[in-house]
C-alpha cells in the first residue's frame, strides 16, 4: 500500500464516527424537548429518530456496492455534504416534517461514513479486522460518552437542543479536513482478485444470511435500548436528582474500554463465543434496569454496556473474516441491516410506551415496562449464538 498513510486515515475515520455518535447522543436528550416544543407523541418522535436509522440503511445498501465501483472518498465526501446539511436543517426545524428530513440526511451521512471506513478499515489491517474493527468501534460509544456530556454541560448552562446540534459542526468540519488530500486504498475485494459475481454469491450464503438476520436483532437491542433510555428513565433517575443522560454516558463509556481491549477478549473467547455471552449479559442487564432505580440503575446499566460492547463490531469481523468474498457489500447489508433494526425498534418503543403509559398511568413504570420487551430479542440471539458456537466448536474439532 503506497503513499497510503494508515494512521492518518484510521485517525479520520474515527472522528467520522464519533460525529455519527454526536448525532445519535445528542438525539438521546431531545426526544422530550421536541415532543413539548413541537407537540410530538412519543410515537411521532420514534418515527423521526428511526428516520436516521432509514437513512443509514439506504446508504449502507446504496453506498456499499458503490464503494468499489467510485471509492471510498467520493462516499465519505457525500457523508460529509449531508452531515452539514442535516445539522443545519435539525437547527432551523420547525416541527415534524422538518425533522423527518434533517434526521433523514444525518441518517444518510452516518451510513456514508460506515459503508466507506469499515471496509477501508479492514482493507488496511487484513491480518487482524475483528480486533482493528473494535477499536475503531471504540468510538462510537466514545463519542456517545463526548455527546452525552456536552448534553449535560450545556443544558446546566442554560442552553437548549438547538445549540447542543450545531456544537457537532466543529468535528464535522474537522473530520472533512482531515480526509482531505489523503490517497485511499483499494478495497480488499479488488486487491484479492475476487469477482462481484463472487462476492454476490457470498451474501446469499447460508452462514451469511444467518448472521444478517441475528445482526437485525443484536442492533435493536443496542441501538433501540440505548436511544430511548434517557427517555424511558428519565423519572427513576430523577427521584435521585440524576441527569438521565448520565446513564448513556455510563454505558458508553463502558463500551469504549471494552472495545479498546477487544484483542484478548476475543483471541480467548472466540467470535461466537463472544457473541454468546453478549446475548446473555444483554438480557439479564435489561431486566435488571427494568426493575432498578436511583443509583442501583448504573449497577444494572454496566451488566447491559458489557453484553452491547462487542455485538456491532464483532459481528462485522466474524463476517468478513469467515465470508472474506462478501468484501464492501457484505459490510454493506450488515451494517445496513443493522439499523434496519435500530429503525425498526423506534416507533416500535415509541409505540409501547404510548400504551404503558396509557393503560398504567405512570411514566416510570411505563418505561420499565418498555424496556422488558426487548428481553425477548436477548433470549432469541441466546439461542441462535449458541447455535453458532457450539457449531463452530465441532467444526474445528472435525478439521484437527
Amino acid at each position: 500500500m503506497e503513499n497510503i498513510k494508515k494512521s492518518h486515515l484510521f485517525n479520520a475515520s474515527c472522528v467520522a464516527l464519533v460525529v455519527t455518535a454526536l448525532t445519535f447522543a445528542t438525539r438521546a436528550g431531545m426526544i422530550d424537548p421536541w415532543r413539548e416544543e413541537f407537540n410530538l407523541t412519543a410515537e411521532q418522535v420514534g418515527w423521526i429518530i428511526g428516520t436516521a436509522f432509514w437513512g443509514f440503511t439506504v446508504a449502507m445498501v446504496l453506498g456499499g456496492p458503490l464503494v468499489d465501483i467510485v471509492g471510498m472518498k467520493r462516499i465519505i465526501y457525500v457523508a460529509f455534504i449531508c452531515h452539514v446539511a442535516g445539522i443545519l436543517l435539525t437547527i432551523f426545524a420547525t416541527g415534524f416534517s422538518s425533522l423527518f428530513i434533517s434526521t433523514l440526511l444525518i441518517g444518510i451521512a452516518n451510513g456514508s461514513v460506515e459503508a466507506a471506513t469499515n471496509p477501508l478499515i479492514a482493507g488496511m489491517h487484513t491480518d487482524d479486522k475483528t480486533k482493528k474493527l473494535n477499536q475503531f468501534h471504540v468510538w462510537f460509544p466514545g463519542g456517545i460518552v463526548i455527546g452525552g456530556l456536552m448534553v449535560f454541560a450545556l443544558e446546566a448552562l442554560g442552553y437548549g437542543w438547538r445549540l447542543q446540534m450545531a456544537a457537532m459542526l466543529i468535528p464535522t468540519v474537522l473530520y472533512g479536513f482531515m480526509f482531505l488530500g489523503l490517497k485511499f486504498p483499494q478495497t480488499e475485494r479488488v486487491s484479492a482478485g475476487y469477482t462481484y459475481k463472487d462476492m454476490l454469491k457470498a451474501v446469499v450464503s447460508p452462514l451469511f444470511l444467518f448472521m444478517a438476520a441475528c445482526m437485525i436483532m443484536t442492533a435493536a437491542t443496542e441501538l433501540g435500548s440505548n436511544q430511548w433510555m434517557t427517555s424511558l428513565l428519565e423519572d427513576v433517575m430523577k427521584s435521585e436528582g440524576i441527569h438521565s443522560i448520565l446513564l448513556l454516558v455510563w454505558i458508553s463509556g463502558i463500551m469504549a474500554v471494552g472495545r479498546s481491549v477487544a484483542g484478548p477478549i476475543v483471541h480467548r473467547f472466540s467470535p461466537s463465543g463472544v457473541l454468546l455471552g453478549s446475548a446473555i449479559f444483554s438480557g439479564i442487564g435489561l431486566l435488571l434496569l427494568s426493575y432498578a432505580g436511583g443509583y442501583w440503575s448504573f449497577g444494572a446499566a454496566a451488566v447491559f454496556a458489557v453484553g452491547i460492547t462487542y455485538f456491532w463490531p464483532t459481528m462485522l469481523g466474524f463476517v468478513n473474516e469467515n465470508i472474506p468474498k462478501s468484501g464492501a457489500l457484505g459490510f454493506a447489508i450488515m451494517g445496513g441491516i443493522g439499523f434496519l433494526g435500530g429503525a425498526i425498534a423506534q416507533p416500535v418503543l415509541g409505540r409501547i410506551y404510548d400504551i404503558k403509559f396509557e393503560a398504567l398511568n405512570n411514566s416510570l413504570a411505563a418505561g420499565s415496562a418498555t424496556l422488558r420487551t426487548v428481553i425477548v430479542l436477548t433470549v432469541i440471539l441466546t439461542i441462535a449464538f449458541s447455535y453458532l458456537y457450539f457449531r463452530r466448536r465441532s467444526q474445528k474439532t472435525n478439521e484437527a
